[in-house]
Formats: C-alpha cells, structure tokens, sequence
C-alpha cells in the first residue's frame, strides 16, 4: 500500500523560511496567487532545486533588473520555450548521474529537481508545443502552470485559459461584446492526453492538498503537471483580502474542483471528494462570480443569462468529471 506523506505545516514553514527559494521585497501584487504557489513548492521538495521560468507576471515581479528575488538556480525564458530549457537542464542532469558526479564526493551533492513554472499565456498558449515536446520524450521535470486566467503580466489579455464572460482588455464589454464569448480549453485533459505519469490540480488554499500533490508531482517516474489556480486582484477587479475565499469559493462551486490524475486514472481529493459524495455542498457559481469586478456586468440586469451559461458549463464540467472518477 503506497504511504501518503502528511506534511507538517509547523515544520516546512520553519524550513522554507531557512532555505526560501524567493525572497521578500519581489514585486508581486498583494493578494498574488503565485507567490504562494511558489512557497508551496519549496515546502515540498525534498532535492534542491532548478527553477526555469516563463515570461510571466512571476518572471517579472521577482527580477527587476538588476535584482534579483531567488535564492535557487533560476533562468527566464520565454513565453514559448520554457519546458524546452527545462528539458535541456533535466538532460544534463541526467549526464552529470551518468558520470557519477553526484556520488564522486560525498560533500557534494548535485542532485536536483528541475521545475519550470508559466502562466496560462505561457501554458495554454504561446508555450503548448513545447510543453507537448518535453512530455513526449518523457522529460522528468515538473510543469506547474499558475492560472491567473489572463496575460496579466502585458496588459490583461485574454487567453486559452480566460473563463467565459470575463472582461480584459481584449474582450471589454460593451453592447456588441460582454467578455469573453469562449470558455476554457480543458489543459489538463490535453496534458493527460500525453499519457504521463502524473497531473493534478491545485487550490493554495487547500494547503494539505497541495503540497502532498507538489510532492508527487516532484517525485513522478517522469513528466508531471500541476494546475495552480492563481487569484490574480489586478486583473480580476477582486480585494487582495479575498484571495483565499475566492480560491476555496473556486473549488466549493465546480469552478476549480481538485483531483490527480495517476497513470491516467482520475482521482478526486480534498473538498471535491465531499462534494460528490454530497451534491448539496456543492454552492451556485454566482457566490464565486460577484467577488470579482471582471464578472460585474454578468449582475446587471438583462444579462442574468451569462450567469446560467456559466452555471451550466460547470456543470457539465463537473458532470464530465465525476464520470472519469468513478462516481
């Protein structure tokens, strides 16, 4: 029977505080889901690690030239190559075992973990043939992808991960147009389509959930993907204080629910387990959707209709779903 780690929060906090990959004073927005996914990260490795990053709000905020946030070795990328250097990096990791240059002195220890990091422009977008790339040659390296559901870093653009109806600047709402007419691609499905070891979602603020799965994903017989859901206030018009309620309100309404994917075996976890069990626990997206500013117009009276289609699409979403877990 495989034995579940049952992380110690007392513990890893006191950890990352001595060896946190990124330090305080980056640039990242009050109430960014991303910095702490990326705590979360470090809480749950094991090995040191490599950390390649997509261009992204992460990329930016933490390295304003000519400084520099992180404490790990760490490289920028660009939108669309970043799992194309981290298959590079895991390629020569693999040469320095081959040569026993993690074993030739034992005060010295070279071993490493190897995490590239992007946005959902990076991810669902700009960056997809790459990451298809390193997950076909079977590269053992972990994709985390931070959905902030927009390209926050340029300008609040829409992108492949932009839910249906919400408002940036690419799909303003006015008469004509009310957001974004199109709703998610399903990038976990694609990923798993790739037949890797390991994928799963995350809520940071499920802390228990998530680290156990970074974990997993860290330690994978191969690829792995994690989908980080990222509260971005800037570009979803919400109050950084409401970061936390808006990532659990996430997973509460279907919106985000949490399961791993294992050897192409879908799982439920967390609060989603609960919810299947119990459809009543399950609560109306509306209670999700009036938090943030860029669904505001979808309250306005004659446009009841956007909150429906929204409300229908994750249930089917979440329907969809249960069917691939068994229940």
């Amino acid at each position: 029977m495989e034995t579940v780690w049952r992380p110690n929060i007392k513990e890893l906090a006191r950890r990352e505080m001595e060896t946190r990959p990124v330090e305080s004073g980056h640039r990242l927005c009050a109430g960014c889901g991303a910095g702490i996914v990326i705590r979360q990260i470090a809480m749950a490795a094991r090995k040191p690690l490599v950390w390649l990053n997509a261009t992204g709000c992460v990329e930016v905020a933490t390295t304003i030239f000519p400084y520099s946030s992180w404490n790990i070795p760490w490289a920028h990328n660009a939108f669309e190559n970043a799992a194309a250097v981290g298959s590079g990096v895991e390629a020569a990791r693999n040469k320095l075992a081959r040569v026993n240059r993690f074993s030739n002195d034992p005060d010295i220890d070279l071993d490493y973990d190897v995490v590239v990091v992007g946005g959902d422009g990076g991810t669902y977008d700009i960056g997809l043939q790459a990451i298809s790339g390193a997950f076909e040659r079977g590269h053992k390296l972990m994709y985390v992808l931070y959905d902030n559901e927009a390209y926050m870093n340029t300008g609040i653009q829409r992108s492949g991960g932009t839910p249906f109806g919400a408002r940036t600047t690419t799909t303003p709402v006015g008469k004509v147009i009310k957001g974004k007419p199109l709703f998610k691609k399903p990038i976990v499905d694609i990923i798993v389509a790739h037949q890797i070891p390991y994928a799963a979602t995350v809520s940071p603020a499920y802390w228990n959930d998530a680290l156990i799965k970074f974990r997993k994903g860290l330690e994978a017989d191969g690829p792995s993907f994690i989908h980080a859901f990222s509260t971005c206030p800037l570009g979803w018009g919400s109050n950084p204080e409401d970061t936390i309620k808006i990532m659990k309100l996430a997973v509460e309404t279907c919106v985000f629910p949490l399961y791993e994917v294992v050897e192409g075996e879908y799982k439920l976890t967390g609060p989603s387990i609960a919810i299947a069990k119990n459809p009543a626990k399950k609560r109306p997206v509306e209670e999700y959707l009036k938090l943030q500013g860029r669904f505001r117009h979808m309250f306005k009276p004659g446009n009841e209709w956007m909150i429906e289609k929204f409300q229908e699409w994750v249930d089917k979403q979440w329907e969809m779903l249960l069917k691939k877990a068994g229940y």
